[in-house]
């Protein structure tokens, strides 16, 4: 599992580095408006394939740990506080934030939010499992 990770995170790595080529650019569906075009959802292509959750308890612990994220999504400053539908979570990276910030600490910090998250729902899914295996142990041990 870790190695199909590492892989997906690295093809995510140079997607960014190859999309990342963002400039301030009037709007080819909106006249006179600077919108990105994620958001008029005009152009599919423009969207990764979205990853999903293995199972029902790690599809659980991602929303929830996910939606605490969201309710901090000024902190972040490229996250969105509402996903893009169909996806548990995105990032709205504009133009400005190409400008503000470098290029390559923005992809690092995708790249390493993504395995951090991955990491963290797969330790809460441990201790879970943990906690329900000891929880069915005692509670089994009145019946031997």
């Amino acid at each position: 599992m870790a190695n199909t990770l590492r892989l997906y995170l690295t093809c995510i790595r140079n997607t960014l580095e190859a999309a990342m080529c963002l400039q301030n650019f009037p709007c080819q569906e909106v006249e006179r408006h600077n919108k990105p075009e994620v958001e008029l959802k005009t152009s599919p292509e423009l969207l990764l394939n979205p990853v999903r959750q293995a199972d029902e308890l790690e599809n659980i612990l991602t929303k929830k740990f996910l939606r605490f994220l969201s309710m901090r999504a000024e902190a972040f400053q490229v996250l969105r506080r509402k996903p893009v539908q169909g996806y548990d979570i995105s990032f709205l990276i504009t133009n400005y934030h190409c400008e503000e910030m470098q290029k390559h600490k923005l992809i690092d910090f995708i790249v390493q939010f993504m395995e951090d998250i991955d990491k963290e729902i797969s330790e809460l899914k441990l201790s879970v499992n943990t906690r329900g295996r000891l929880v069915a142990t005692e509670f089994l041990k009145q019946f031997i």
